[in-house]
């Protein structure tokens, strides 16, 4: 939690002093994804662990691309991205990008699930759970 007050904080500030150019980094970190840590994960046998991991995390609910899209709208509301003033042109546009993310994200999450309802079962093990194969 202190991590996120820190952040926070950190970004509400630079976009006090510098409202483009934290904008322009905000869009730019958004657009090349926030890649987590754990896909570095390795089993030493499934070279494919961490999209496999997501997957079930994914199927059963413990986070899902709506969580990330609820993270979005808490720092585009947080940091009242939409009603940044006196931004340039491409600072305007990094803007709309960022403040549009959720909606996208949803979107694209509604897809998805869409077509997990349709696709057979997969099955997955994961050698930290004795190999149990688990059917998604």
């Amino acid at each position: 939690m202190r991590h996120e007050n820190a952040y926070t904080r950190i970004v509400e500030k630079l976009l006090e002093v510098d409202p483009t150019g934290a904008m322009l980094a905000i869009g730019k970190m958004m657009q090349k994804k926030i890649i987590m840590p754990a896909h570095l994960m390795y089993d030493g046998d499934d070279p494919r662990l961490f999209e496999h991991y997501s997957a079930v995390a994914q199927r059963i609910g413990v986070y899902t691309a709506n969580d990330y899209a609820n993270i979005l709208d808490f720092l585009v509301g947080r940091w009242r991205l939409e009603k940044l003033e006196s931004l340039t042109a491409e600072g305007k546009r990094a803007q709309d990008y960022v403040c549009e993310l959720p909606p996208r994200i949803r979107k694209l999450q509604e897809r998805a699930d869409e077509r997990a309802r349709k696709m057979k079962p997969n099955s997955f093990k994961f050698n930290w759970i004795f190999n149990k194969e688990l059917l998604l």
